[in-house]
């Protein structure tokens, strides 16, 4: 059992029974698009809010246990054919053998060594069409104290996706987490994927 199946044991701070306020908006405007990936989609809140919209969403995690309630919950609410989870490792989308065009990612990128970072960039290019969206929310260094995940800068974010993404946006924004404060401080980039990878998947 890896760290996050024993905090999965429990209810984790970032697991606030809805999908976060970010994505809820993205995808009311439309920004979310076509065949969708949620990087490290823990129990599956984001990716069923998007599912119930209508879209085809695919959730990875390295949790088995936020896996099997993402699954649960996805048949409890009629949606096991629409979102689709799986047990695996993000910084391997490439052998998911699927395309996407858009892929979210909630908390997952901050908590990457900075030798993982480039790894994870590399895969979501090989699980991204060419000009597939990447919606980015993670910790900000805006976040006082040194709780929880490390903290992101902007310089960072850009390092780890430039030579693969275009950078839209990088934008303030917030995580709403069960903590006292009710949220913390984040940044939400916008990325697109900029060139085919040798290997990507095909659609």
């Amino acid at each position: 059992m890896n760290r996050f199946d024993e905090i999965y044991l429990g209810t984790p701070p970032w697991e606030i029974g809805r999908a976060q306020e970010t994505f809820v908006r993205l995808a009311s405007e439309g920004t979310i698009t076509g065949r969708v990936l949620d990087a490290g989609c823990g129990s599956g809140e984001n990716a069923l809010h998007i599912a119930e919209r209508g879209y085809e969403v695919t959730g990875i995690d390295g949790a088995a246990a936020a896996i099997e309630k993402a699954r649960s919950k996805a048949r409890q609410r009629g949606l096991a054919t629409r979102a689709t989870f799986v047990h695996g490792d993000a910084l391997e989308l490439g052998a998911l053998g699927q395309a996407f065009d858009t892929a979210i990612d909630c908390g997952l990128f901050h908590v990457f060594s900075d030798e993982e970072r480039p790894r994870y960039a590399r895969s979501l290019a090989t699980a991204l069409r060419p000009g597939g969206r990447l919606l980015l929310l993670c910790f900000s260094e805006a976040e006082p104290g040194d709780w929880g995940p490390r903290r992101v800068t902007r310089d960072e974010i850009r390092a780890a996706f430039g030579d693969r993404f275009r950078v839209e946006a990088i934008e303030p924004s917030r995580f709403i987490a069960n903590i006292d404060s009710g949220f913390a401080r984040a940044w939400l980039a916008r990325l697109v994927c900029a060139t085919a990878t040798p290997g990507a998947a095909k659609p």
